[in-house]
């Protein structure tokens, strides 16, 4: 019990600084000047006004000079950080590969919460989600085999990418051809279609490094059922509304998969 609530509270302390990761990196902003500030009024807040959690719920929810709203997207950071770090420990127990494991989850949570407000995916943070995600192997046999995984997940995203990319290419084309009259048909303004960004690509390369070779594949699997019913929801709005992130379902099918590898896998048949 002390090693899960030690793991609680490093997730609700970094669960803060993931905050500030997606707040000030979509906006080009350094990260650690200026120092942490509202938002609306640019007021200095002081070291009790950034308490995890605790802070938010004293103040009401509102910045302790402007009384403007604070968003709950504050707090939720934190507490999903104090779970998941909490979930890894008591699975795995405090040590370092757990510490590596968990910073890599917090990455994705912080690269869902990034696609989902501003449809971007910062190389950076998939940088060290990954480079976590491996050393979370603990040792060079571990780190070779997570190594390994990731680019094979890499690769078969890339792989997969580039299919459905043409397939979807391809019929905008067939579909176009439709319209050719005798001056243009010679000319091909057909766009390249892109099923899926680069992002994903490399969060993908996490979830082979977290997950292996069989879990990664019910993880991917999983994060598709959990995105059809939004995508159907959406099926009816103007097609620059029909973009979903897909980071978050990645991420969520992964920490599921990680969380309860065993029963899944005796469910698929592994």
């Amino acid at each position: 019990m002390i090693e899960e609530l030690t793991a609680f509270v490093f997730g609700i302390v970094f669960g803060s600084f993931l905050n500030v990761l997606i707040y000030r990196i979509p906006r080009g902003e350094n990260i650690a000047f200026p120092p942490s500030h509202c938002p609306k009024c640019n007021a200095k807040l002081k070291a009790y006004h950034n308490i995890p959690l605790l802070s938010w719920l004293f103040l009401g929810g509102k910045c302790a000079y402007c009384k403007e709203r604070i968003s709950l997207q504050y707090p939720m950071v934190e507490l999903i950080s104090g779970i998941i770090a909490m979930s890894v420990v008591h699975k795995y127990s405090l040590s370092v590969p757990a510490l590596f494991t968990t910073l890599s989850f917090l990455m994705l949570l912080a690269l869902s919460m990034i696609d989902f407000k501003y449809k971007m995916v910062p190389d950076s943070l998939n940088l060290l989600a990954i480079l976590f995600a491996v050393l979370g192997g603990w040792g060079v046999h571990g780190i070779i085999e997570n190594i390994k995984n990731a680019l094979l997940f890499a690769g078969g995203f890339t792989l997969l990418r580039f299919t459905l990319s043409y397939y979807l290419t391809s019929s905008v084309y067939r579909a176009g051809l439709k319209t050719k009259t005798a001056w243009n048909r010679h000319y091909d303004r057909t766009p390249m279609i892109e099923a899926m960004g680069e992002g994903d690509i490399m969060v993908a390369a996490t979830m082979g490094a977290l997950l292996g070779v069989k879990l990664g594949l019910i993880a991917v699997f999983l994060a598709a059922l959990l995105a059809l019913p939004v995508m159907l929801l959406l099926r009816n709005r103007p097609p620059e509304e029909q973009r979903v992130p897909f980071v978050p379902f990645l991420s969520m099918a992964t920490f599921i998969a990680f969380m309860f590898d065993a029963p899944l896998l005796r469910l698929m048949g592994f």
